[in-house]
């Protein structure tokens, strides 16, 4: 009844992200601003 975990899983190496993915990441990045307040930070999106 137990099971053998130990048995290693098939890993895909050449995993890549669509360019669709990375652009939208850079466009959040870029419209991303943090505005720090005492001790306070607030993210602020803008579009």
């Amino acid at each position: 009844m137990a099971k053998i975990y130990s048995k290693k899983t098939l890993v895909i190496h050449s995993m890549k992200p669509k360019k669709e993915t990375i652009s939208f990441l850079l466009n959040y990045s870029k419209a991303l601003s943090i505005v720090k307040v005492d001790k306070m930070s607030f993210e602020i999106i803008a579009n």
